[in-house]
């Protein structure tokens, strides 16, 4: 019986992970609730256990008195000699007892107490053994599947593998082997939901830190990581020190490295570019794998970018569904529109000139040319057919003509149409005429008749002689 107690608290202390001195505490708690209800308190009560756990005696201590008054409390100076013959009034003797004298319904009450508590007890040190593991890698084995979540057995515990945080790509069997992060552990009624992903971006970083050593020791840091998860995935890294290329670093000699992240993620292709202080630079780098010819800041407070790239990159800059140049606008932060070389010889002059001296004399230049992908209603194969025919902004779209729109291949006539009502609706288009009707109406200059400078209806004394100015204006039937 006794050796029984000590393998169930060794049992306790490696399965459950509960520490020693709770399993003590939990033991000795229970036994003192069944002595006071045995004897209506538990104040002079002691439990003690014994060398390696191989049993646990209770103690009841009493004081010796000549007359007895409380038989709970006190022991009678006869029957103290008894125990010991050297006992005298005043002093206090631990007297054993049996805890089978406990009734039945104490008993029980004790063996309840006990293995609530250490329920409560195995429930909290599990909470707090993986709260403190959230964001880093675990392994586990498929166990059952319901309604598209997996759940994985951890060894002690159970994880749950939502659906939402499973890669496309990927798929599961049972009692396949599975390598998720730990993302969020919530307390429950039947104990902690640790709750696994392979989706997050973060998780990239931990595979990265796993294969490359550089990351892990912090001599390459990670900037950022953008991921669409089966599909694409970007990481900017960089190195304080001059002498690590950590682009080199991250893909490994022959590619080693980075094939072992992407076998890691089922084929999902991985970007690795350097991370530049200089966002042209970095636009350049976060486009890749296509190849950018130059890089131009159109508005460096709303971080609206052109890149420029040759006819035969196009696609490979915007990429399929324009997943690629997406992914570059959320790594850099930036709004990038992609142009080729030829589209980009064609954009408007006079826009390049006002932008251009805008630039010059510090002015914000306030004329946007809007994406088609940004208006509400658009939808991606769209924008995908437009960007093959080289069609990426409204005013691209409204300079075609009947002919040429009709020639772009993927969009019908009626898809056309929804297009071209989806702008109508969006965006405010002025005509180049009555733009520079209500230019040169804006733009009227007079003379003054005393001196002949420059002045405006604004003023009212001439800036050169400070003569007092009158206008007077005639009406549309010439009063």
């Amino acid at each position: 019986m006794a050796s029984e107690m000590a393998d169930a608290i060794r049992q306790l202390i490696a399965e459950k992970g509960i520490s020693e001195d709770l399993i003590v505490k939990t033991v000795e708690e229970a036994l003192m609730a069944a002595y006071k209800k045995k004897y209506g308190t538990n104040e002079n009560a002691v439990v003690r256990f014994r060398d390696n756990y191989e049993g646990v005696d209770v103690y009841a201590k009493k004081t010796i008195v000549e007359e007895l008054d409380d038989p709970v409390l006190e022991i009678e100076l006869g029957e103290a000699k008894a125990y010991s013959e050297e006992a005298e009034v005043g002093d206090i003797l631990e007297l054993p007892v049996d805890p089978r004298e406990f009734d039945l319904q104490s008993v029980m009450l004790a063996k309840q107490t006990t293995r609530q508590s250490l329920r409560e007890i195995s429930r909290d040190t599990q909470y707090a053994e993986y709260k403190s593991k959230v964001g880093e890698i675990i392994i586990g084995y498929f166990q059952r599947e319901k309604n598209g979540n997996i759940f994985v057995d951890l060894g002690k515990i159970e994880g749950i593998f939502p659906k939402k945080y499973q890669s496309p790509r990927e798929s599961y069997h049972m009692g396949d082997r599975i390598k998720a992060m730990i993302v969020e552990v919530e307390k429950g009624r039947m104990g902690p939901m640790i709750v696994l992903s392979r989706t997050h971006a973060e998780f990239v970083k931990k595979i990265l830190e796993l294969e490359v050593p550089e990351i892990y020791d912090n001599t390459v840091d990670v900037f950022k990581i953008v991921r669409e998860p089966g599909y694409r995935t970007k990481i900017a890294v960089f190195s304080k020190r001059e002498d690590i290329d950590p682009v080199g670093a991250c893909v490994g000699l022959k590619g080693i490295r980075i094939q072992a992240i992407i076998r890691e993620l089922e084929g999902e292709k991985v970007d690795i570019l350097k991370y530049e202080v200089d966002p042209k630079r970095f636009i350049r780098n976060a486009l890749s794998p296509a190849e950018v010819r130059e890089v131009y800041i159109l508005d460096e407070a709303k971080h609206v970018a052109l890149a420029v790239v040759a006819d035969s990159q196009l696609s490979v800059a915007i990429g399929k569904q324009g997943l690629n140049v997406r992914l570059a606008n959320r790594l850099c932060d930036w709004n990038i529109d992609v142009k080729t070389e030829e589209q980009f010889l064609q954009m408007d002059r006079s826009s390049d000139l006002k932008r251009a001296v805008s630039e010059l004399f510090g002015e914000s230049y306030e004329e946007e040319s809007a994406g088609i992908a940004e208006l509400p209603g658009i939808e991606a194969p769209w924008v995908e057919a437009l960007a093959a025919a080289g069609v990426s902004s409204v005013e691209d779209f409204l300079a075609l003509g009947p002919e040429q729109l009709a020639a772009i291949q993927g969009l019908d006539t009626e898809t056309l149409d929804k297009i071209r009502a989806i702008i109508d609706e969006n965006v405010e288009v002025v005509e180049e005429a009555e733009a520079e009707t209500a230019a040169a109406e804006s733009d009227e200059v007079y003379e003054c008749p005393e001196c002949g400078a420059r002045v405006t209806p604004e003023m009212s004394h001439c800036p050169s002689c400070n003569v007092e100015l009158s206008f007077e204006y005639e009406d549309d039937q010439g009063e």
